[in-house]
Order: C-alpha cells, then structure tokens, then sequence
C-alpha cells in the first residue's frame, strides 16, 4: 500500500509539469501573461502558433496517459488506478509549482481516459470534433465531450470507480470553464480559428 501511496504522490507531481509554460518560457514568453492567461494548449496555441500549441496538448496528455498506463501495467486495483488518473488531473488543474493555479485539465483528461478506454476517447473524439466544426468553440466543444464521457465509460467500461472518476474530472473540467460559459452567454467568446 505504501508503494501505491507514493504512485499516487508521483501521479500528482507529473501532472503538475506546466508544459505550455515552460515551452513559452524556452521561447521567451510568458503564457499566463498573453491571451487568456491559461497555461493550456489551447492559449498556447492561439498566442504562439501551431507548433507549440500541439506540443503543449501531447505533453499534457502524456502527463495523463503515464500514470494509467504504469498502474495497469504494475495490475493496480481499479481505485489506486482512479487514484493515479485523478492525481494527475488534479496536478495539472491545480499544480503545486505554480501556487495551485493550472489549467482547465482538458489534456490530461485525454490521456487519463486514453490509458483506460481508448474506445470511449475515440466517442468523446467524435464528439468534440462535432461541437468544434458545428459552432466553433473549443470551450464548448471540450465542455460537451467532458459531460459525455461518463456515459462513454460506463457504457464501454462500466467499472463503478472508473464511473465515478469520469464523473469527478467531468465536474471539476466544466466547472473549470465556468468563465467561457458566462462568455458564451454574453456572446463574447473567441471561435477557433485553424
């Protein structure tokens, strides 16, 4: 138990690597300082390209994706392995290095739910990219794909930690948008460009 103590201890602590800030910082900018302020992928990719925007995205599902994959590979009952993808997530949302301020976890949630349903991903995907090519808002998009992936879980996995997990980041990821919404109301949120 105490080894699976310390998976969870460093779950968190990987989670919690700000990628998008520290590849603005190689290139000289400050992330929290343009755009939204968010250390995400999304606002890296609207204020400082493509190319950066696509590495931040892969280096937060990564920070989601290890984690699973080690504790299914070390054969971790289901709740040291929700307790390993929720460490991770909880890291990047609200990461020790940066006072407890994060992202909104969209990316690491994808790799989290990549190591342990690949199928209800590929559904969330699909999803996304509905929300994405209909209205063009990211927020929405991610927002709609995070209610969803409950119910992809439970209709392909169907484990009840893993349910309520989902549940759980699917809470904390709209809650964490709760500034697009109010955006989104007002009429003022920014559409994706590609």
């Amino acid at each position: 138990m105490i080894f699976e103590i310390a998976f969870v201890i460093a779950s968190y602590l990987l989670g919690s690597i700000p990628t998008g800030l520290l590849l603005g910082k190689a290139f000289g900018f400050d992330i929290r300082s343009t755009g939204s302020g968010n250390i995400g992928a999304t606002n890296v990719y609207r204020t400082m390209g493509r190319t950066l925007g696509v590495m931040t995205l892969v280096g937060d599902c990564m920070k989601g994706v290890i984690p699973v994959v080690l504790a299914r590979h070390l054969e971790f009952s289901d709740i040291w392995l929700a307790s390993a993808g929720s460490a991770a997530f909880f890291g990047h949302v609200f990461t020790v290095f940066l006072r407890f301020k994060g992202g909104k976890g969209v990316a690491t949630a994808l790799g989290v739910f990549l190591g342990i349903s690949p199928l209800s991903v590929l559904a969330a995907f699909a999803t996304f990219s509905l929300v994405l090519w209909k209205w063009r808002f990211v927020s929405l998009a991610s927002m709609s794909a995070a209610a969803l992936m409950p119910f992809f879980i439970s209709t392909i996995d169907g484990r009840p930690l893993i349910i309520s997990m989902t549940f759980l980041i699917a809470g904390v990821i709209i809650w964490k948008h709760r500034e697009n919404i109010n955006r989104l109301k007002a009429g003022t949120e920014n559409r994706f460009k590609a």
